[in-house]
């Protein structure tokens, strides 16, 4: 089930008006389909277009990313890096990983990126800051120790964004682990004063995180 807010044929209006990708982007998106079995975990054509130009906006060059998946999101953002920027992602799926690295190269922007496989907190205790621009797109249970981790590693005015922030309108009435943990998240961001933000209904929500 793919989780959005978004009525399908707005999204389709959106993307047609939206900077096409580049066709490297397409096949991605038809292998991913072709071959994972989550496939609508993958971040959208508007959402990584965003993700793209918000790099572009906090003149990042370094980037960290908590959830590459196949690698989407991961590349758009490397697109907009300097030639010696340099994007840290983390991921667990080596199935995901395989196909992420064909994909990188095929690209100049491929040797930005550095993959660290394996459990994204271990990861993030070993990572230096500072980092310009923060994506986290995993396992909905550990937002919240994800955003405690991550902000520490931001410079001042650096921003982190969180993906799914809406879940399908579930954090209305949270019900299972996920929704809560969302939900959650949510407040915590919401309360905090280290930073500003904002809630997006894009695509099935993004939450941006100014660091004061």
């Amino acid at each position: 089930m793919t989780l959005t807010l978004v009525p399908q044929d707005i999204e389709a209006y959106a993307a047609a008006h939206s900077e096409p990708p580049a066709p490297l982007f397409d096949r991605l998106r038809e292998e991913t389909y072709a071959k994972m079995r989550f496939p609508q975990m993958q971040v959208g054509r508007i959402e990584g277009t965003f993700l793209k130009i918000l790099a572009r906006l906090t003149r990042a060059r370094r980037v960290l990313e908590v959830g590459m998946f196949t690698g989407y999101s991961t590349l758009m953002m490397a697109e907009a890096l300097p030639d010696q920027g340099e994007l840290i992602t983390c991921e667990i799926d080596p199935g995901a990983e395989q196909m992420a690295r064909r994909t990188f190269a095929q690209s100049p922007h491929g040797k930005k990126i550095q993959i660290r496989m394996g459990p994204a907190l271990e990861t993030l205790r070993q990572l230096a800051p500072p980092f310009d621009l923060a994506f986290v797109d995993a396992d909905k249970i550990n937002y919240s120790n994800y955003y405690e981790a991550i902000l520490p590693l931001l410079r001042a005015g650096g921003l982190m964004v969180a993906d799914n922030t809406l879940w399908s309108g579930r954090v209305l009435s949270p019900k299972e682990a996920d929704d809560r943990a969302i939900a959650a998240f949510n407040d915590r961001v919401a309360a905090d004063p280290r930073v500003e933000k904002v809630l997006l209904t894009v695509r099935d929500g993004m939450m941006l995180a100014l660091k004061k």
